[in-house]
């Protein structure tokens, strides 16, 4: 009798065995993945279905299979799209949860599938769901931290989350996410991304490390404000391979537009690699690039921009900026008709879109002062001081320009490194515009907290955090507010 129960025993374990399906990242799945980072989207796809044809026990190409949904719907951002792949979710989870457990591709890909469709979620505002999936990708990746300590990959995701729940500002997200008690710590996740990009390129995940690239560059770039990003982004992107990349050439991109290099995205985004996925985003970038330096094809691409995309964002915002470029020109009549399509086309997901109706239903922007900002976002500071230097504050009648003055110039010297003259002005722009609503007074005292932050003046960059609580700031308020937490959290202060 034992002898038998010894053999039903051994032949269910057998048969369970052989009935998992397994995780197995192999030189297809790998050449797969490495398809869709670099968006050619087509040959990832062909890759795709020989491995599900070839390996069809192999769970691996379920997380594959989402991170082409991802990519897809990242680089399209169509709400149509969104909806008729967003039920791929639930499938690809419900048939993970029924594979081997006892790898640590197990809860890393339900978790990576939970949080790409949490931020795609989010995009489109569902914020409750987006929560929801947020929730569930932490708490698989904390189990699995557990599980397989040595398993790189999990970094990613994680440090990403940390990041996330630490800097988010409030809103209906945070509320959401709140809910579930679960929070993040800025710098533990930065710090644990930057970390992870020293070690995982000679492992064995070296095939990740492209991903965590898009994630710290975006990071650095957008929610530490690092002032260092675009020298951190070169050192990361720097490989042979960057020119047969669509999405690298994103990456470098979007960080040198953000961080004043508007050369450099021209040069690169004049020179993309074709026949890649379709990304009108991109010639989005170019055209904020070419305005920026003031060229005069730059509506060219704000017109391509418009006419190949399909997706919800940044329309509003490219229609204030062929309204701007009319308002510069002197032509009203022009500007006022791009100002309606600004107020009557595209959606408001977006914060640039939301705040180029804000841009829209205000009185125009003054054109010394226009001028002036577009030349020093693009890194052309000197024209963009002597433009704003040949005019005094008494040559602007509204008070909102006035306070923009003062910031505008302490924004031009603060770029070109003359920190002093730089607090000089940005002062100026507190003590006339603290009880404004805009944000020029809010954003001066976050500029003067960094500088001093960077001078390692501690007790002065908390100062300058801190006089946020007593500002009438209703633009970006929320996202300012957060900027001076995170600013107290670095140097070790309490917020108020």
């Amino acid at each position: 009798m034992f002898r038998k129960l010894l053999f039903i025993t051994i032949l269910f374990l057998c048969f369970k065995a052989d009935a998992y399906a397994y995780f197995d990242f192999n030189p297809n799945c790998v050449r797969a993945y490495k398809c869709i980072l670099s968006l050619r989207l087509p040959e990832a796809r062909e890759l795709i279905n020989k491995e599900k044809a070839q390996h069809p026990k192999n769970s691996i190409y379920l997380l594959i299979d989402n991170y082409y949904d991802f990519y897809y719907l990242l680089t399209t951002e169509n709400k149509d799209e969104f909806e008729k792949l967003r039920k791929n979710k639930d499938t690809r989870i419900s048939l993970l949860e029924s594979e081997d457990e006892r790898s640590p591709y197990y809860n890393f890909s339900m978790a990576q599938i939970y949080l790409q469709w949490a931020f795609l979620e989010s995009r489109f505002a569902n914020y409750t769901s987006a929560g929801w999936a947020i929730n569930k990708a932490y708490r698989l990746l904390q189990d699995n931290t557990k599980k397989f300590p040595a398993f790189l990959p999990d970094n990613i995701p994680l440090g990403v989350i940390n990041v996330l729940l630490g800097s988010l500002p409030g809103g209906a997200l945070k509320s959401v996410l709140g809910f579930f008690g679960i929070k993040g710590d800025t710098q533990v996740g930065i710090k644990m991304l930057e970390t992870t990009s020293a070690t995982i390129k000679s492992s064995v995940y070296a095939y990740h490390y492209d991903e965590l690239v898009y994630y710290l560059t975006y990071i650095q770039t957008n929610v530490a404000n690092d002032p260092d990003a675009y020298q951190k982004m070169l050192k990361l992107t720097a490989a042979e391979d960057n020119a047969s990349s669509l999405f690298k050439t994103y990456i470098i991109a979007y960080v040198s537009l953000r961080t004043g290099h508007s050369n450099e995205v021209i040069e690169l985004l004049e020179n993309r690699p074709p026949d890649y996925q379709p990304y009108p985003y991109l010639d989005y970038m170019l055209a904020i690039a070419k305005m920026n330096r003031q060229d005069s094809d730059a509506n060219n691409y704000f017109n391509k921009f418009l006419k190949d995309y399909n997706g919800v964002d940044y329309i509003k915002d490219a229609y204030l900026h062929l309204g701007w470029q009319c308002l510069l020109d002197g032509d009203m009549r022009r500007y006022q008709a791009f100002l309606q399509l600004v107020k009557n086309r595209g959606y408001l997901y977006n914060d640039k879109d939301k705040q180029a109706l804000d841009e829209a239903n205000d009185a125009p922007a003054n054109p010394y002062l226009l001028r002036s900002r577009l030349l020093c976002d693009g890194g052309f500071y000197t024209k963009a001081l002597a433009i704003v230097l040949s005019k005094t504050p008494n040559d602007f009648s509204l008070a909102r320009d006035k306070i923009e003055y003062y910031y505008r110039i302490g924004r031009i010297y603060d770029s070109m490194d003359n920190d002093d003259e730089a607090i000089i002005y940005y002062q100026k722009a507190i003590a006339i515009g603290k009880t404004s609503t805009y944000h020029y007074a809010a954003s001066s005292a976050i500029r003067i907290g960094m500088i001093y932050e960077q001078r390692k003046d501690f007790a002065r960059a908390r100062n300058a955090y801190q006089m946020l609580s007593g500002f009438s700031t209703k633009q970006f308020k929320n996202s300012l507010e957060q900027k001076a937490k995170d600013g107290l959290a670095r140097i070790g202060a309490p917020s108020n």
